[in-house]
């Protein structure tokens, strides 16, 4: 398809709508808070079940993988600071299209997941308050999220920035106590001893073998959906040039730290087969440790990362709509900023969704399983997301040659690099074909495409009025 490409150094109409208010103090803590899921917290327990000691390596391969989509998107955003986010430069590099599906693909990411994240708060608030009824939570959270986010755009950052940092101070203190339990040769009530050992002593590093490795992609792909928002707050960072780049940077020690260090301090302390994959490690570890309210506590630290995850997607899903209406892909209703210059009309309306998304999913009976299948949805539409911003790259190297050369932020590995990200997006599309619940959503999904290939053929319609409109209009001129 062809279109007219944006001038790299020309101002997208609008773009100066938002304000730069998000600091660097924000933008590093908006990153660390993307790349640490909610499933860190109460998945690891699943996934150490299934590839034993090899999961630390399924972490770390995701990790390494997401980092150059993050790179990838670093250098496309920072080539032309007209661009507000990647829609931008989907639509720019790739054709009107592609600026359609990734906004609103990335929309509806962000509301499946703010629905499992409202849900996760209802039940994560029984924990203190059993008989308050299960609407109460869910209400008062998005209320709360949706007054804070229409006051300024610094006000989120603010509290992504605390948010983030509950999140951090829980896992270093877990590697914490880990280094200082096997440090110790603490010895725990059922006789285990503390000790590194326990990674590669009981059946080695892959226990269940190559099946059980691959299957831990299944799950450890989840905990990373949400490590691309840095790319959304590109067009309300203070100094872009300086910020992004050390965001993005510092993912791969993230990575380590957060990860890998919390998971070998778990399978240090308790050895992987006594790890029960319906409770959070996390939990079971400090109580051995002899913290007794370790349960409240980390039911505090889910709980609020529950709410972080949220946030985010109050906060994105506002940005996306805004960008899809300033080109005409959205309502121009939601191209209406507040007098704060936040997209108030977009906030109001994603917050709805998640409300009624809610409500939809309380009367399913069976929660669980619907809660399977909308992460899962979640998950693959961020990877279709994360596959769009990786072939705008490769258009980007092949239609603009010179801003590559005179970029001062280049992509490692470069289109090599883009190829095979994507190979190893596509094999864990087929690694979700093993599960019958991950299979389930995987055949949904495309109903979501089927919509948006609908919506798009409208709006062409749309266009194409538009212009010939404006032709008759100019005939008569």
């Amino acid at each position: 398809m062809t279109h007219k490409a944006h001038s790299p150094t020309a101002p997208i109409p609008g773009h100066d709508d938002l304000q730069r208010n998000l600091t660097n103090r924000h933008i590093q803590l908006i990153a660390i808070g993307g790349a640490i899921g909610t499933g860190l917290f109460m998945g690891s327990g699943k996934t150490i079940s299934l590839a034993g000691p090899s999961i630390v390596f399924v972490y770390a391969i995701i990790g390494v993988m997401v980092f150059f989509v993050m790179r990838a998107m670093g250098e496309l955003l920072l080539s032309n600071l007209q661009y507000r986010s990647f829609i931008d430069f989907a639509a720019d590099l790739l054709g009107p299209w592609a600026g359609f599906v990734t906004g609103w693909t990335y929309w509806f990411c962000w509301i499946i997941t703010g629905i499992a994240d409202v849900i996760a708060i209802s039940a994560y608030a029984q924990f203190w308050a059993p008989n308050l009824p299960q609407w109460a939570p869910a209400l008062a959270c998005v209320g709360l999220l949706l007054g804070l986010n229409l006051l300024t755009v610094k006000l989120f950052g603010e509290i992504e920035f605390w948010f983030a940092l509950i999140k951090i101070v829980a896992i270093v203190s877990l590697v914490g106590t880990g280094i200082y339990m096997v440090s110790t040769g603490f010895t725990a009530p059922s006789g285990q001893r503390a000790s590194l050992a326990h990674l590669w002593n009981d059946g080695g590093m892959f226990p269940h073998g190559a099946m059980g490795f691959f299957a831990g992609f299944q799950i450890a792909v989840f905990a990373f959906v949400g490590i691309e928002l840095v790319g959304t707050t590109a067009a309300e960072a203070k100094d872009p040039e300086r910020t992004l780049p050390r965001a993005i940077n510092s993912i791969p020690l993230r990575i380590i730290i957060f990860y890998v260090c919390a998971l070998v301090a778990i399978m240090a302390v308790t050895p992987w087969r006594e790890v029960v994959p319906a409770k959070s490690p996390f939990v079971e570890l400090f109580v051995l440790a002899g913290l007794p309210a370790a349960a409240g506590v980390i039911n505090f630290v889910v709980l609020t990362s529950a709410a972080s995850s949220a946030n985010s997607g109050v906060f994105s899903t506002s940005r996306m709509l805004y960008g899809l209406a300033l080109k005409g892909d959205a309502p121009q209703w939601f191209h209406q900023l507040s007098r704060a210059s936040v997209p108030s009309r977009g906030l109001v309306f994603s917050c709805t969704c998640l409300l009624l998304g809610a409500f939809l999913m309380w009367v399913i009976p069976d929660l669980v399983e619907a809660f399977t299948l909308v992460t899962t949805v979640s998950a693959i539409l961020f990877m279709v997301v994360w596959s769009l911003i990786l072939l705008s790259y490769i258009a980007y190297r092949r239609q603009r040659p010179q801003l590559h050369a005179a970029s001062i932020y280049k992509m490692p590995g470069g289109v090599a690099m883009c190829w095979a990200c994507l190979a190893f997006f596509a094999a864990i599309l087929v690694l979700l074909t093993f599960e019958a619940d991950t299979r389930q959503a995987l055949i949904a999904t495309p109903v979501w495409f089927v919509l948006l290939a609908l919506g798009w053929r409208v709006r062409r319609r749309q266009r194409a009025a538009q212009a010939a409109a404006q032709g008759t209009a100019l005939g008569q001129a």
